[in-house]
């Protein structure tokens, strides 16, 4: 058996369970790794140095397959719906052993890292892949123990990987042939049957959004971050396609992370150690850091090439629209090392609103705020999926349902409480539609929105009068610089008023439809932020 690499000499394969692998690489180089990987046919370089892959039949996370191991810490602890589903330990332990099984024989490469930027809340992983390009994403997306750290560094949580490793579904009890189960008692998370290396990171962001507001009194978000001269923090909320991750990459502001943070009694801090950015028609001209960064060391996932060159086309959407791009956040200029800051001044709430019925931005008490962060709302155009002919209202609760293991009024109870001992500024920014919805209307421009979250961020739109929104009663601006004021208020935007007025009735019920399933949970200061709706309209 050959074993290679830096790492704990205290540590040994059989404490991992790893019986007679034909080799172990520990903490290998982005270099080897991207040798070992285009060795293996499994990736080429890009005309800028970066990897590219394919991460085979999953370009995305599989949500339905992604389990909890329901055991006496999780039973009463975990929300069980159908985005956390029960696991049998039973059925984790036997499944554990057929992992182990696989890798017999097998190279394997093993990555120490960890998560959580702020030393007080640090979480020590260890990562054991059967892919060189899934240690690499390992590498780039968690913070990295130097040599001195890794000769001593010792796991709290562990990562199994095996994408060439099915389940039996009538045997191991999953739904299907892959897998991502977390098991909160044994610190250890198993993904199989997948090379979807976003399973690896959102597993982590799972168990933190476990261990830290339910252990540790620490908020847990799904969001980007940055920070101005003045070190006033700024947070961003916001599904796919909201605009996170561009307008959090300012620039003129260091960028805290571009994903997941965590709000302690210190400040913010970055979960992670570097970006997985979407990649679909990015240009330098519109997402200049983001582009920057796709060089050596990057792992860019699905994309095609031109034909005959190694230029990536970012417009190409035949093996996914979910083309991604993984580097470490040094990758970015203006990134912020160590990823950590003080406490939120302004908070953002983004949402592409393709009915083009809320207002470019607005400004909302914490009622509202608690109410907007469970609803987590969004609108899929049309053309973004299969059998979408117009725009869709949708909602994820807290910005990220799919990795909230707590019920979501957990999570809005303890952002509730922070901004208001804390006097945050929360804002509510629409970057879709205006003077009508998708297919009539135009989507707001960038620069606009870029200027309404700069007039905030300076504190200008405190300094001008707000005028009420009728039906959610959100406070609009009446003034921005560099925004036309008529733009501020979607209504007058649109030349048939009445149907705004019938198209905002029709979202407000689809935002209290979609509350309703928090209602029984939720507190009176959350319900009465409510949409009003009327019934003459």
């Amino acid at each position: 058996m050959k074993e290679t690499g830096l790492k704990n000499p205290q540590v040994t394969l059989l404490d991992l369970g790893l019986e007679d692998v034909r080799a172990a690489y520990w903490n290998q180089s982005p270099e080897m790794l991207m040798e070992q990987t285009i060795c293996r046919n499994m990736g080429v370089l890009s005309d800028t140095g970066a990897l590219v892959v394919e991460t085979g039949k999953f370009t995305g996370r599989s949500p339905k397959d992604r389990f909890i191991v329901k055991d006496a810490k999780t039973a009463n602890a975990v929300d069980w719906n159908a985005i956390n589903i029960s696991f049998e330990p039973e059925n984790y332990a036997s499944l554990r052993t057929k992992i182990l099984d696989y890798f017999k024989e097998k190279e394997v490469f093993i990555r120490d890292a960890y998560a959580c930027a702020d030393p007080e809340y640090r979480m020590n992983l260890r990562l054991v892949s059967e892919y060189p390009w899934s240690n690499l994403f390992a590498y780039n997306m968690f913070l990295r123990p130097g040599p001195a750290e890794i000769a001593s560094f010792e796991a709290e949580w562990s990562i199994l990987c095996a994408p060439g490793f099915e389940a039996d579904p009538a045997i191991d009890g999953t739904r299907a042939a892959n897998f991502a189960i977390i098991n909160f008692s044994a610190k250890e998370i198993l993904i199989g049957g997948t090379g979807y290396t976003g399973e690896i990171k959102k597993g982590i962001f799972s168990v933190l959004n476990f261990v830290l507001p339910h252990e540790k009194n620490v908020l847990s978000m799904h969001c980007s971050a940055n920070v101005g001269a003045a070190d006033d923090v700024a947070v961003f909320f916001g599904l796919s396609g909201t605009g996170k991750t561009t307008l959090s990459a300012d620039p003129s502001r260091a960028l805290i992370g571009d994903d997941e943070h965590g709000w302690s009694e210190n400040g913010i801090f970055n979960f992670e150690g570097g970006c997985y950015a979407k990649t679909i028609n990015l240009s330098a001209e519109t997402e200049p850091e983001i582009y920057g960064a796709i060089r050596h060391g990057a792992i860019l996932e699905n994309i095609r090439f031109f034909k005959d060159t190694r230029v990536p086309d970012y417009e190409n959407d035949e093996l996914t629209e979910n083309t991604r791009v993984s580097y470490p956040i040094h990758f970015i200029p203006n990134a912020l090392v160590p990823s950590y800051a003080g406490l939120p001044k302004n908070i953002f709430f983004l949402t592409c609103d393709a009915f083009g019925v809320l207002p470019p931005i607005s400004k909302l008490n914490p009622s509202q705020a608690m109410y907007h962060f469970i609803s987590g709302y969004t609108a899929k155009v049309a053309g973004t999926e299969e059998g979408i002919t117009e725009p869709e209202a949708t909602f994820s609760a807290c910005f990220g349902a799919p990795f909230m293991p707590l019920h979501p009024t957990a999570y809005a109870d303890m952002l509730g409480k922070k901004i208001q001992e804390h006097q945050v500024n929360i804002w509510l920014v629409n970057t879709g539609w205006t003077g009508g919805g998708y297919g009539e209307g135009t989507r707001m421009k960038l620069r606009y929105t870029r200027a309404m979250i700069h007039a905030a961020l300076d504190g200008q739109l405190m300094k001008v009068p707000f005028e009420n929104m009728d039906i959610f009663g959100l406070k609009i601006p009446t003034a921005c610089p560099g925004v036309p004021d008529e733009l501020l208020n979607p209504r007058n935007t649109w030349a048939n008023k009445d149907a705004y007025d019938a198209k905002t009735k029709s979202l407000a019920i689809a935002f209290e439809k979609n509350f309703s399933k928090f209602a029984d949970q939720a507190t009176p200061e959350m319900l009465k932020a409510a949409p009003v709706i009327p019934q003459n309209i």
